[in-house]
């Protein structure tokens, strides 16, 4: 292994020079175990995280958590308190160049000196297939221990195959009492954080920022860095941070989504599931929290046009028209006009009756479609434009519906290994009452529909009553009367035949 270069002076001066012109945040991370605040749930009196860094018997772990909940802070510590060499690379500027040269010089280490290297990788969701699968075989066999920090869901941004060797811990956003006690810290630290300024934080102040730090560390201190350094000294050089002076340094809340991560799929199947509850309150809150972290707002009427046709369908037609319009409206007046279509159609959605009788039927055709004997279209389905298949017997035995006295035939109209398989079964919410009604009257009865044609064919001929009933009929649809006679077929054309 070549010598590495030893610290000079202007190392020295810099490392003095970052350490106190440093962030708040970057100068008051916790140094041990003792001053870490938060996730308990990994970190707590005898958990094994805890054990294993306090043991300094340590494995490969990844880190999974929001911003500035305590990733890289966890990371530095387990750097102090371990023997082995600990080597830190950020995946937004390192390569595989990077990580090759970390790897010979582990392999190195531990000929020579019988020292382990903990290899700390930041952002490791950025690092590529390539890149990851270039650390993946000294994970494997030891040469690193990987510790790697990531925001987003390593299901979906860590390799399989590394994950598998690794460990994730969960890291859950700071609680508004922990936020709070690191604030306070901060505020008496005359040594690295704001003791020296003689800084005094209204109650109301503290308050806010807290809550809007929305559990971030870092956006906490940060801002009160700035709240304190924009403000001058007043009587006996106190500085007292106002709720207007905490306002302006925040600038609004610290917004906790990412609509090409982890709270994309979470929020959008909160509000797909408020809506299927029908709670308009729950969806409308999502919708803003989806709206307000930039989602594409496209995206969410496409999303809203599915809950229409999957948890609604025919329980209420009018659902997906109000979803397309919806679209139309978003995509003609763009934001934040469009937003109130959404919001409109949301609330139209829960207060529909909802069924999935559509979305079931259609699902268990597929299943039958994908396994079951894809039967050929039986004849008397076919056309026949040609003498050939005439002669084949294409079309033989069809009954024109319209030439018949109930306007409908019971021929079947499925392959005969699925004959009498009913895949629509409507519910009784909203409309769908009704076309259960209409369908029950037409073809009858579930038992007669069990049975297929046949055995609707030899139950008789439904009773004169029940075939002059009248139907309630959806707004706008005029009454069809059958008429005594049956309508003649059309002249052939003399053009040709028309294939029906």
């Amino acid at each position: 292994m070549p010598p590495k270069r030893g610290p000079t002076l202007f190392d020295t001066q810099r490392t003095q020079v970052l350490q106190s012109q440093a962030p708040l945040a970057a100068r008051m991370r916790p140094r041990t175990l003792e001053e870490y605040l938060g996730q308990e749930h990994i970190v707590g009196e005898g958990k094994l995280l805890r054990r294993a860094i306090t043991s300094d018997q340590l494995f490969s772990i990844i880190l999974w958590g929001p911003p500035g909940s305590g990733k890289t802070t966890l990371a530095q510590i387990i750097a102090a308190s371990t023997n082995a060499h600990f080597e830190p690379l950020s995946a937004v500027s390192a390569g595989v160049a990077d990580l090759r040269r970390v790897i010979q010089e582990a392999q190195d280490r531990l000929g020579m000196f019988q020292q382990r290297t903990v290899l700390f990788i930041d952002e490791i969701h950025r690092f590529n297939k390539s890149q990851q699968d270039a650390v993946l075989p000294y994970v494997e066999d030891g040469t690193v221990i990987l510790i790697g920090a990531t925001t987003e869901n390593p299901s979906f941004e860590v390799n399989s195959a590394l994950l598998s060797r690794a460990r994730v811990f969960t890291l859950e956003a700071l609680s508004v009492e922990a936020v709070g006690r690191l604030v306070d810290r901060a505020i008496a630290d005359r040594e690295r954080g704001l003791g020296n300024l003689n800084v005094m934080l209204a109650a109301d102040a503290r308050g806010y920022l807290v809550n809007m730090a929305n559990g971030d560390a870092r956006t906490a201190l940060n801002a009160l860095e700035a709240a304190a350094s924009a403000k001058p000294p007043a009587i006996g050089d106190k500085r007292l941070i106002t709720l207007d002076d905490i306002r302006d340094a925040l600038q609004g809340r610290a917004t906790r989504y990412d609509k090409n991560g982890e709270l994309h799929y979470d929020a959008i199947s909160a509000l797909h599931k408020s809506v299927r509850d029908s709670d308009p309150d729950g969806a409308l809150y999502w919708l803003g929290r989806m709206l307000d972290g930039g989602e594409d707002p496209l995206y969410i009427a496409r999303r809203l046009v599915r809950m229409a046709v999957e948890d609604i369908g025919l329980a209420d037609p009018g659902a997906l028209p109000q979803t397309i319009a919806a679209q139309q409206a978003v995509h003609f007046l763009g934001q934040p006009e469009g937003e109130l279509a959404l919001a409109q159609a949301v609330v139209y959605l829960c207060q529909a009756p909802k069924s999935n009788a559509v979305y079931r039927a259609y699902g268990a055709v597929m299943q039958d479609v994908a396994e079951t004997r894809n039967e050929p279209v039986p004849l008397h389905l076919r056309n026949a434009p040609t003498r050939l298949m005439k002669s084949l017997g294409y079309g033989k035995g069809y009954q024109y519906a319209h030439d018949l006295p109930e306007g409908r035939s019971d021929q079947a109209h499925l392959p005969p290994n699925l004959e009498g398989r009913i895949y629509y079964e409507p519910t009784g919410n909203g409309f769908e009452s009704l076309v259960r009604e209409r369908l029950e009257r037409v073809i009858g009865p579930r038992e007669a529909r069990e049975g297929g044609p046949r055995a609707r064919r030899e139950s008789g001929p439904r009773e004169d009553a029940a075939r002059a009933e009248i139907e309630e009929l959806a707004p706008g649809e005029e009454s069809q009367e059958v008429p005594e006679t049956p309508p003649q077929p059309p002249a052939p054309r003399s053009r040709g035949k028309a294939r029906r």
